[in-house]
This record gives structure tokens, C-alpha cells and sequence, in this order.
């Protein structure tokens, strides 16, 4: 009855919903953001979603008959929706979108604000310390860029504050890098600020990729040091010249006249899209990124295509004028120029992004399929070495972790064709088991874990692996005996001392060639589970060691701890928390209480 109104509601939503500009977002019945899309025209854009039609994928079929619910917002343009559209999707990370994941921190170069500006590398931008030229694809890139920069100008790599005061009071002495010339020696005033802040200016330049300027100071200052007879200090501005021009004749792709240009190519195949971007600065390439992303519905070409144009422009902080590309998108961005070049070297430099494109793709599917037919015949090694009637493609494994009977818990991780399949992992606060009995704990886990897997009509996994010796394979046993499953899944043990294999009811281990990727694909598989446990272990002692340490302070009860640790997570955070927000969670009271005990 709920279903049927909830689906009403929604229906009369999409009937009032405006001709406009827009995104929507769908919730399924757990008010769970299920996806967010973009629309030139909202309503026709929705209503195409519920619409019985043969055309929609299986994706597609199964995210409506889950959609419960939609908002939606009205902007001024397509290129609006599309800015909101990929915030919102960054943010809430919806199920059926398409997300780049992208977890490394890259690198970036900075030129500090300071006297006497030093250049250094980092990962981390924190406002106000700086000028950051990045990110870099690569370290290698970043540094390739960076030793440029130091031999071409002596910029001091210490960490004194060289204020006026501090020099003049002749607080610093210089280093090594002064005496082997890579310095000038500012820490004593040997070298005006006037001096070093030249230097500086055309390292601006060389991080924002104007080296022509670079070239043209080198080439002017020769050729007056030449005038003058200083042919040593010539020798020195032409050794940088032909180290600057070196550099440039490795980046250089096109004319140098093209200046300030993106580039996003795009090609795709059923399940994934891979994506190119170059950018461009007097016909040398300053950035570079391939990647490639999983289709969750049935994206087109120029829907991944728009919305990577503004990833990558907002990843590399990216103001170029144009973007060339080889797929028109159907988007009229704002800001800056979307085209397909026909001939010429705007033509060139989108077939050499969409080279680098296919490269990767055809990189990944080797290297796809030679994983494919690894894992295929370790398994079947594993299938041989443990005489297994079928190959395990599911395997469970489970781990014990309690330090001195404290806070026993314990874990299970899952492979799927031998490689972990993480959203299957699960972890175990044992419930029913007072002190440090291990035995008693793995009769325990395996009852709950099988008990849910045979309540909600799952299939078991092909090979149950347990991390311990005969006790806790006998208590493993016991738990499958008493669920009615025992003989119907392989289960086997193995102790860490020799690598030993045991089976059920059998007094003599198994012994494997200690060089069998069967063998070695169970040891990563153990090794997995108590990672796992462990880790769960520690977060479990931290936890409690938190919450008593919260409710030693007077009038804070465990309820209130447990509610300060679900939001902070530390009580050096807790400590930090503005008293007007601390005080919307726990009440004025208890927050004043917390913070002066916290800080005292």
C-alpha cells in the first residue's frame, strides 16, 4: 500500500515537472540518492525514465522499478545542470552513477610566500602558503620539472625564515649548497631580494609552461654578457639556453604557437570508457592523464564526454580558453570553446590523445585477460593440490583476534575468483563467548555467518578456509555439523607454524610444495583475513579506550561518549569542535563541561 502511493507521489512529481534546464535525483525506498542526472528539458528528460520501452538496458530497468521518490533542481542552463550535476555526484557517490575513483593525492610544485621564496614539492594544497603549479600526473614528471628549475637557477632549498631582521642580526650561516654554488647565500645577505625575486619571475614562467619568454631572457642575457667581453657569464647563460631547449625538445608536439589548449578524447567499449586529456602550452604537453571508467547504465559517448571535459578542468585547474576533442559533445559550455578540428595540428594533437586513449584500452584488456588466465590456473592448481571437487571460485576465510582476552572480535574475508571481493567481507563482535577461547569464538562466527547465508537463501561458497590449527578446524566443523551444511562445503585449516593443511578428521596434515600457486594463494588469503581482524581489533580497543576516557569526565554518561565518537571520531577532534556546534549534538550543559575538561 505505501509502494503504490510512494509511486503516485512520484508520478504526480514528474507530471508537474517544468520544461527547463535542471538535474534530478532519484531515492529508492531507504531514501538512499540512488542517481542524479542532467536534463536540457526536465520533464521530457524524466519521463523518458517510465516510458515501458524495449530500448532500455537491464541497468536501466532495475534502477527505476527502485526509484521511490525524486527532487529536482531548475538552473539557468545545460552547462549549470551539468557543474551541479558533477558535484552532487562527487559528493554523495550514487549507486547507478558513473564516479571516477580516483584515491591517489598527486603531486604539486608550490612556491612559497615567504622571503626569499623557495620552490618545493608536495601533495597537500593548504590556502595561503603559497602558489601551486599542478597537479603533476607523475612524481617523475613533477621532479623532471623541478631538477630544470635547480639547474638553471641557484634557489635555496633550507627552511630558515629570512626575514630582514633575522639576516641583519646575521642569524644564519650558509650550508654546503652555497659553497657548491647552488645557492647564493641570502641567509647572510650575499644575494638581494631584488636579485632572487628576478629569478623567481622566470621560474613563474617555466611552471606555467611559457618557456619562450625563459629562452628569449637566456639569449638576451648571452648576448649582452658577450657585449661586455664576459664571455664566462655568456659560457654560463648558454649552458641554461641549451638545457632549457633540451628540455623543451622532449615535450614538444606541435607548432609552438599553440598556446593554452585542452585536449579530451574519448573512445569506449561495452563496460568501460577511457578518456585522454592533454594540455597544452606553446606545443609542449604540461599535463597528462588516461583513465577509465565503469558504465553503470547506458551512458553515450557525449554524456561521459561533457562530464570528464569538467572533471579534468576542475582536477588540473584548468582556465584554457578552448577544449578540442573528437566527439562533439551536445552541450553548450560556458566559458570556454568546445570544438572538433578537421585539419592541421589541432588534428594531430586530438589523434595523439585518442592514441594514448586506445593504448590504454587495449593495455587494460591484456592485461584484463592475462589476470583472467592467471587467477584461472592458480585455482585450478589450488582445485588439484587440495583434491577439491570443484574449482573454488568462492572462498571464505575465517580469523580470530583478541590481545590477552581483550575485546575478543574476529573476521571473514571473501575471494572471488581469487581475487578478494571486499563488499562481501564481514566482521564479528563475539557475542556469546567470555574470555579468550578461540575455539568457542570460531564456533561462533561460523554458525552466524552461515546461519545468515542459509536464512537468506545465498549460496554457500565452494572452499571454507579457517586460519588455525585442528582445534579451531574441529570447532568450525562442529558449527557446519550443527547447521545441517557439513560435507556439503570443502572446509579445511591451516596452521602458520610449517604451512601445514589440515583436513577434517584427518591426524596427518597435508603437506603442499611450498612453491604451488595454490599453496601461495591460500597463504594471501590468510594473510588477508588476519590483516583484517586485526586492524578491526585495534579500531575496537581504540574505540573503548575513547569512550572510557569520555566518561571519566563528570556528568558524561556512555550514551553521550558513544554519540561524540560516531561524529568525531578522536578527542583531540572533540577538543577542537566550536562550542555552538558541540552544543547542537550534546546540549549546552554536557558540551561546556566536555570542552573545558578537554582543554584544561
Amino acid at each position: 500500500m505505501q509502494e503504490q502511493e510512494e509511486r503516485s507521489e512520484l508520478m504526480e512529481t514528474i507530471r508537474n515537472l517544468p520544461p527547463a534546464p535542471g538535474v534530478y535525483r532519484y531515492y529508492n525506498a531507504a531514501d538512499e540518492l540512488i542517481y542524479v542526472g542532467k536534463a536540457k528539458n526536465l520533464k521530457n528528460r524524466v519521463s523518458s525514465y517510465f516510458v515501458k520501452s524495449n530500448d532500455k538496458s537491464r541497468k536501466t530497468r532495475q534502477l527505476v522499478r527502485e526509484i521511490r521518490r525524486m527532487e529536482y533542481t531548475v538552473v539557468n542552463s545545460e552547462f549549470d545542470a551539468l557543474l551541479l550535476e558533477n558535484n552532487l555526484i562527487k559528493q554523495h557517490q550514487p549507486r547507478y552513477n558513473i564516479l571516477l575513483r580516483d584515491d591517489k593525492t598527486y603531486p604539486y610544485l608550490c612556491i612559497t610566500n615567504e622571503p626569499f621564496p623557495r620552490l618545493i614539492p608536495t601533495r597537500k594544497r593548504i590556502e595561503g602558503r603559497g602558489t601551486y603549479f599542478g597537479p603533476y600526473a607523475s612524481v617523475k614528471a613533477m621532479k623532471t620539472v623541478l631538477e630544470l628549475v635547480r639547474r638553471l637557477y641557484t634557489i635555496r632549498t633550507c627552511k630558515y625564515a629570512l626575514t630582514p631582521e633575522n639576516i641583519a642580526r646575521k642569524k644564519f650561516k650558509v650550508c654546503l649548497e652555497y659553497h657548491i654554488k647552488n645557492c647564493k647565500g641570502p641567509c647572510e645577505g650575499l644575494q638581494t631580494a631584488a636579485d632572487y625575486d628576478a629569478d623567481m619571475a622566470q621560474v613563474f614562467n617555466i611552471l606555467k609552461g611559457k618557456l619562450g619568454v625563459v629562452r628569449n631572457y637566456f639569449r638576451e642575457q648571452m648576448m649582452e654578457a658577450a657585449g661586455r667581453l664576459a664571455f664566462e657569464e655568456a659560457q654560463v647563460f648558454k649552458e641554461k639556453l641549451e638545457a632549457l631547449e633540451k628540455f623543451q625538445s622532449k615535450s614538444l608536439v606541435v607548432n609552438p604557437d599553440i598556446s593554452d589548449l585542452d585536449v579530451v578524447t574519448i573512445t569506449t567499449d561495452e563496460k568501460y570508457a577511457y578518456l585522454n586529456y592533454l594540455h597544452i602550452e606553446h606545443g609542449c604537453i604540461i599535463q597528462t592523464k588516461t583513465v577509465h571508467l565503469k558504465k553503470k547504465l547506458d551512458e553515450s559517448e557525449t554524456d561521459i564526454l561533457s562530464s570528464m571535459i569538467v572533471e579534468f578542468r576542475q582536477q588540473f585547474r584548468s582556465e584554457a580558453p578552448r577544449v578540442i576533442t573528437n566527439v562533439a559533445p551536445d552541450i553548450d559550455f560556458e566559458g570556454f570553446e568546445v570544438m572538433v578540428p578537421k585539419i592541421g595540428d589541432l588534428k594531430k594533437l586530438v589523434e595523439l590523445s585518442y592514441k594514448n586513449a586506445m593504448f590504454y584500452r587495449k593495455e587494460k584488456m591484456q592485461r584484463d585477460s592475462e589476470q583472467k588466465e592467471q587467477s584461472k590456473r592458480v585455482l585450478d592448481r589450488l582445485k588439484a593440490d587440495l583434491n577439491l571437487p570443484n574449482v573454488p571460485m568462492h572462498i571464505e576465510c575465517f580469523d580470530n583476534s583478541n590481545l590477552q582476552g581483550t575485546n575478543p572480535v574476529a573476521a571473514m574475508v571473501c575471494f572471488k575468483g581469487g581475487k578478494p571481493s571486499k563488499k562481501d567481507y564481514r566482521h564479528f563482535n563475539i557475542k556469546t563467548v567470555e574470555g579468550p577461547n578461540d575455539f568457542a569464538s570460531m564456533y561462533e562466527i561460523v554458525t552466524r555467518r552461515y546461519r545468515r547465508l542459509l536464512d537468506d537463501h545465498k549460496t554457500l561458497p565452494d572452499l571454507i578456509v579457517i586460519d588455525g590449527g585442528k582445534g579451531q578446524l574441529s570447532a568450525a566443523c562442529q558449527a557446519l555439523k550443527d547447521l545441517g551444511i557439513y560435507g556439503l562445503v570443502p572446509i579445511v585449516g591451516i596452521a602458520k607454524r610449517l604451512e601445514e593443511i589440515f583436513y577434517p578428521e584427518d591426524e596427518l596434515p597435508l603437506l603442499i610444495n611450498k612453491k604451488s600457486e595454490g599453496l601461495m594463494l591460500l597463504q594471501r588469503i590468510r594473510d588477508e583475513a588476519h590483516r583484517f581482524a586485526i586492524t578491526f581489533h585495534r579500531d575496537q580497543r581504540s574505540r573503548k579506550s575513547i569512550v572510557s576516557q569520555l566518561e571519566n569526565i563528570p556528568g558524561i554518561g556512555k550514551q553521550t561518549a558513544e554519540k561524540l565518537l560516531a561524529k568525531y571520531h578522536s578527542v583531540k577532534k572533540i577538543a577542537t569542535v566550536p562550542f555552538e556546534e558541540l552544543a547542537g549534538l550534546i546540549g549546552k550543559d554536557k558540551a561546556a563541561t566536555v570542552l573545558k575538561h578537554l582543554n584544561s
